[in-house]
């Protein structure tokens, strides 16, 4: 005669459903799909759509774009962009120095050539210099406030190192928690048996 034994369900350990694990938890996931959110929107998507990230330095787009903000654009054909649209253009063509104004006016030159009027927000006066359309390296899609600031500290070899860092940090986390979870469920199922 076979005796069957059947284990009567363990209690869940204080290891894993006390508050303060609860707390821990929710907090570690929340803060790591902040940061894979946070890696989408600011090197991700511009990627994907041919974009750039740029910080805005001075006040004269406030209050839309105040100083420190991030404003990722996206490249816009000039016969698509109107009045009232932000751009990002070169100072001087070919130069790398850019500024973010309005397009508040488009003019045509003798020869057919469109041209475009801007100013900044917070500015009295129209910029002096008409922008040409290849001096525009696109229009703005979405802007962060104050991750600018982040922006303009990592520059360079600086940013690749830490977003192969953060991205390692992340991947590291997501196998430990995996790895921990995988444990503590074999153990649980050792302990059944």
């Amino acid at each position: 005669m076979n005796a069957h034994r059947s284990a009567a369900p363990e209690a869940p350990t204080e290891q894993n459903t006390g508050a303060g694990w609860w707390v821990q938890s929710v907090l570690s996931w929340l803060l790591l799909f902040a940061l894979a959110g946070l890696l989408v929107v600011t090197i991700v998507l511009p990627l994907v759509v041919g974009g750039h990230r740029f910080t805005i330095l001075t006040g004269s787009m406030k209050p839309a774009y105040p100083p420190g903000t991030l404003v990722v654009v996206r490249p816009e054909e000039p016969v698509d962009l109107a009045v009232g649209t932000p751009i990002t253009y070169q100072i001087r063509s070919g130069a790398p120095e850019v500024v973010t104004h309005r397009i508040v006016q488009l003019r045509r030159t003798a020869d057919g050539e469109i041209g475009f009027v801007t100013r900044g927000d917070a500015n009295r006066a129209d910029d002096e210099q008409i922008v040409r359309p290849e001096q525009i390296r696109g229009a703005v899609w979405y802007s962060i406030p104050y991750l600018g600031y982040v922006n303009n500290w990592f520059s360079g070899p600086k940013r690749t190192y830490t977003i192969a860092v953060l991205v390692v940090l992340l991947g590291g986390y997501a196998l430990f928690a995996l790895a921990t979870d995988t444990r503590d469920r074999m153990r649980a199922r050792r302990e059944r048996r």
